[in-house]
């Protein structure tokens, strides 16, 4: 991507405005800062908001997101996604909206469309969606060197829109519109939902008289996400992916009786565990019909 951030492509340094300075808009707009961009406002309604766009972003005017608009070539809205569509169609019909802005969204569900309104008034429209977790530190802003970003952008805005992403230090990806919604829902399964599987692990070593769980799983979860990510299915590991229906079984009467609340969240991922394993060849048809039968079957909450 190094031609992207070349004098012929790069974008021009910008006046930034961010709308809505929580955990990923105070980044974003410092990581611009950092690449030499100005930003120049932010709209920060909370306390918590307010010390952090102090922090990350001191150069910034607290302003109202009409008046954030007024004073920026590109404004970022980063704010969650059910509050995107009304505040779109809220800023165009106050006028916010210049021809020729950039106006780019933070969230992962939507791609361009949502921004139609903003086009119609003349913007330039760009999803840029930050695969990470963040703490709204500046700590975060050294992490986007490892993060991907899911970007959608029309093809002549495109180039914009990857150049900065490189700045930012991630790397852009490509994400078709129409392709949005399973790419969320991936960047939630396999990324937002595991924190309600870990807390229930965590729970269940608690209850095994296990003082410090995280301690035990946290090396156990670097080094499985590292094999999955290098060798796929290759990776599948435990009682589900060999096969062995009585070390499931008694799982599932382990967490019927201490965890009754979760024991359909282990069957289903048990279940899928032995799936995958079938389809690689790691089991046989008749484990997996055994194992497969204990998942249906067997103790439930």
């Amino acid at each position: 991507m190094d031609a992207m951030t070349d004098s012929a492509t790069r974008p021009a340094r910008l006046d930034v405005g961010v709308v809505g300075a929580g955990r990923v808009g105070a980044v974003l707009g410092a990581a611009l800062a950092r690449a030499g961009h100005r930003v120049v406002a932010a709209s920060a309604v909370s306390l918590r908001s307010r010390t952090r766009a102090a922090s990350l972003l001191p150069d910034a005017d607290i302003r109202r997101p009409p008046d954030v608009f007024a004073v920026a070539d590109l404004v970022l809205l980063a704010v969650p996604e059910p509050v995107l569509p009304e505040l779109v169609d809220g800023l165009v019909r106050t006028g916010a909206v210049r021809p020729g802005q950039l106006v780019a969204h933070t969230c992962g569900r939507y791609g361009t469309a949502v921004l139609a309104p903003a086009v119609g008034a003349g913007a330039l429209p760009m999803a840029l969606h930050p695969a990470l977790s963040f703490t709204g530190t500046g700590v975060d802003v050294q992490r986007l060197g490892d993060a991907s970003f899911g970007v959608t952008a029309p093809d002549p805005v495109w180039p914009i829109a990857a150049a900065l992403v490189v700045e930012m230090g991630g790397d852009p990806v490509r994400i078709a519109e129409e392709n949005r919604t399973i790419y969320d829902a991936a960047i939630t399964h396999g990324a937002r939902h595991v924190v309600a599987l870990l807390g229930d692990a965590i729970d269940l070593l608690r209850d095994a008289g296990v003082e410090h769980p995280e301690r035990m799983l946290g090396p156990l979860l670097s080094a499985a996400s590292d094999h999955v990510m290098r060798s796929g299915d290759d990776a599948l590991a435990g009682p589900a992916a060999d096969g062995d229906a009585a070390a499931v079984a008694e799982h599932l009467e382990a967490w019927s009786a201490q965890h009754p609340e979760a024991v359909a969240e282990y069957r289903v991922l048990a279940r899928r565990t032995a799936e995958r394993a079938l389809a690689r060849g790691r089991l046989r048809a008749e484990q997996a019909e055994s194992l497969l039968d204990v998942l249906a079957d067997g103790p439930r909450a």
